[in-house]
């Protein structure tokens, strides 16, 4: 089986990948000649994933996926959730978006928070949305070199490494994106 995994981010790729079964290969946005930015312009996670796997859909005619992601702090009241690509401005910059949150949390005690990851699947004409969730808190220091994103500085529920300080291996197995990866995995192989 083939599908497309709307997305160009090669860390995304990689790690999701590896999560699936060798008799499903992904194609990328650039493989099915999509170079344009998909808007995301939903007010949620699940939105934005929904608006990315049905513009493929739509404009490609390929069943897909497409997934999003957000940091979910607590005493932010979710911040920065949607917005945590973007969360210090529209350069996506991985070291802007964490200094940005670390000085927002500089004198907070409470560090409570949650990575999700939802993926809406296009496939046969039917859509099907599948939801990851990993708890964890947020360090005042950034600490590892793996992952991407807001990883140096989150530490799951019951580690005491943060997910860049762990392998691709390790934090897929137990990752918002691995766990909501597994789903995915499980319906296409019924």
């Amino acid at each position: 089986m083939t599908l497309v995994f709307a997305s160009n981010n090669q860390n995304k790729i990689k790690e999701i990948q590896l999560l699936l079964p060798a008799s499903i290969q992904i194609l990328s946005l650039k493989d099915i000649g999509c170079f344009e930015d998909i808007p995301e312009t939903a007010s949620t996670i699940e939105g934005n994933a929904i608006l990315k796997a049905n513009y493929v859909t739509e404009k490609y005619g390929y069943d897909c996926f497409a997934d999003d992601s957000g940091l979910e702090v607590d005493v932010l009241n979710g911040a920065p959730g949607v917005h945590s690509a973007r969360y210090a401005g529209e350069q996506k910059n991985d070291n802007d978006n964490m200094d940005k949150l670390l000085a927002h949390l500089q004198n907070e005690t409470r560090r409570k928070a949650n990575f999700k990851t939802v993926i809406c699947l296009n496939v046969k004409g039917t859509q099907h949305l599948f939801t990851g969730i990993i708890n964890g808190s947020i360090i005042d220091e950034k600490r590892g070199a793996n992952g991407f994103g807001y990883d140096p500085i989150f530490v799951p529920e019951g580690y005491t490494q943060t997910f860049a300080e762990l392998s691709m291996a390790e934090k897929s197995a137990i990752s918002h994106r691995g766990l909501a990866v597994q789903q995915l995995v499980a319906f296409l192989r019924r």
